[in-house]
């Protein structure tokens, strides 16, 4: 990696610093802040930057078309317009987040940003859509940071900013005819935030937690206001909880995205099946699974939605087994569970146990076979009409059954079921189903009455995902069935009439999970 600048970007030397010798300060003398930049060895003569300002060819004049989902994202800021009317929104993309010391992760904005702009891969750091109240509901406004001109310091030296680091960002002119939204520099925003606002003006709300310097923006903005901090904050979370109630139920183009996300996704866990042989070579097989799932998501998407689970054996009995070092050994199941995410941020996520060597045993087949079961008996209830926690109802009725059948539980499965009892969730403990979306627990701020208590309607995606998990020191459990860990995961799409199983075309069933890791490891 180039060497970058210290962790605020800024570049700090002048030409007199950079020629003085080492001992002009002393680094005691010198503020932490500033240290980053003694190993740079950019050239900072005016002379050096008036010719690197120099002889560049036009920049395209073309205008962008207006992106396919600027329709779709137009129609959502009008659903959250009426439901603030007179008050002004704030939206923030959120920061650059710094990894470690002054190199940054990988850019992915805020999901509400996202939807209302968009706007997905890696754009646009610190931007803030805010939406102005007017007469007749809201106008946006996207305030972001544009290209910056050849002629300014921050082309070549902003190692955070600069096209010569990063590469060159849209302008104001390109962004608002991508999005279909107005634009302005983010200079402007600080002024835009405050203008009228007052006891008996308008009230601001902010996305809590998306960006700590525009929260604090805002604050400095509405302290004249009449309302106490608790109040303020109470405020913020009624946007926070609108926003993520708006994407309950998704659009055409969100369904689409999230078709696309599926399919590349089942495509990567054909990549895995392929890989198995050496993954069982390798000392840390299960990094090769992760490498191999997470490497196909970076080519045919943005990246993966969350952190790739290959758990193999005991692990599997680890629900978010993800730090994925351990071996993978014949005889075994590993449970993948991953989910590539598309350039719109919208993520897949499905799991599959898999044996290892292609063919279940006796009671890796009885355990998965449970799972399935149940996982099939929450299909029959997904539908309209049905309720969100209906479905978990269903694979819990299934779960407690089978555990009885096999003479885990301390009483009957209908005991169990009770409330007061819930013995099956010993191997269970957690619930069958979330949202789906640009986050892959989607919905998160939604309102009780709105998410497990919901009326189930055409649009709304989850997952259908029950388990069972024996660890290797459960005495509660016969020898037989410890370290297995299993769970099915499939993502659904309510319809009109029922449900279609978006992820359908990755085999569930043993004997077809078998056949197709045949077919494709004789490839």
């Amino acid at each position: 990696m180039a060497d970058l600048n210290p962790a605020d970007q800024t570049p700090r030397e002048t030409t007199e610093q950079a020629a003085a010798p080492a001992t002009a300060q002393p680094a005691a003398g010198q503020a932490l802040g500033d240290r980053g930049s003694n190993r740079s060895q950019r050239p900072t003569s005016a002379a050096f930057r008036a010719f690197i300002a120099d002889r560049w060819a036009d920049r395209a004049a073309a205008t962008p078309e207006a992106a396919e989902v600027a329709g779709y994202a137009a129609a959502r800021r009008a659903r959250i317009s009426e439901l603030f009317p007179g008050e002004r929104l704030v939206l923030p993309a959120g920061p650059l987040v710094t990894r470690s010391n002054d190199t940054d992760y990988r850019f992915r904005p805020h999901s509400a940003f996202a939807h209302l702009t968009g706007l997905g891969t890696d754009q646009e750091p610190d931007a803030v859509l805010v939406l102005h109240p007017v007469d007749d509901g809201h106008e946006a406004v996207l305030y972001f940071r544009p290209m910056s001109g050849r002629d300014t310091e921050e082309f070549f030296a902003d190692a955070r900013y600069g096209e010569f680091w990063v590469g060159a960002r849209p302008t104001l002119e390109e962004l608002a005819a991508t999005t279909g939204i107005a634009t302005a520099h983010l200079d402007e925003l600080a002024a835009a935030l405050a203008k009228d606002v007052g006891p008996d003006g308008v009230r601001v709300r902010v996305v809590p937690g998306a960006d700590t310097g525009v929260s604090e923006a805002v604050e400095q903005a509405r302290a004249d206001t009449d309302l106490d901090a608790e109040e303020l904050v109470a405020a913020d979370a009624e946007l926070a909880e609108a926003l993520s109630e708006l994407r309950l139920v998704k659009d055409e183009y969100e369904v689409r995205q999230m078709r696309e996300a599926v399919a590349a996704t089942i495509a990567g866990f054909e990549r895995v099946v392929r890989q198995l042989g050496r993954a069982v070579q390798h000392p840390r097989g299960e990094r090769v699974i992760e490498a191999t799932f997470d490497g196909h998501a970076r080519e045919e998407g943005n990246a993966v939605g969350y952190e790739t689970i290959a758990a193999s054996g005991e692990h599997a009995t680890t629900l978010h087994w993800i730090r994925n070092d351990g071996r993978v050994r014949e005889g075994d199941l590993v449970l993948v569970d991953a989910g590539v995410e598309v350039e719109s941020l919208y993520t897949a996520d499905i799991t599959r146990t898999l044996p290892v060597d292609g063919t279940f045993d006796e009671v890796q087949r009885r355990v998965y076979q449970a799972v399935l079961d149940a996982a099939d008996a929450a299909f029959a209830v997904a539908r309209p009409g049905s309720r969100f926690r209906d479905v978990h109802a269903a694979a819990m009725e299934v779960i407690a059954a089978r555990l009885a059948e096999w003479g885990l539980l301390p009483g009957t499965a209908e005991e169990s079921l009770d409330p007061d009892g819930q013995f099956h969730r010993r191997w269970m403990v957690h619930g069958t189903s979330h949202h789906l979306g640009l986050d892959v627990h989607d919905c998160a701020q939604a309102r009780r009455e709105l998410y497990l208590d919901a009326v189930l309607e055409p649009g709304m995606v989850f997952t259908i995902e029950p388990g069972l998990y024996f660890k290797s020191d459960d005495l509660a459990v016969p020898a037989e069935l410890r370290g297995i860990g299993v769970r099915i995961e499939d993502d659904v799409l309510i319809t009109a009439d029922g449900h279609e199983n978006l992820s359908a075309a990755l085999p569930r069933r043993p004997e077809d999970v078998e056949a197709w890791m045949r077919a494709l490891l004789a490839d």
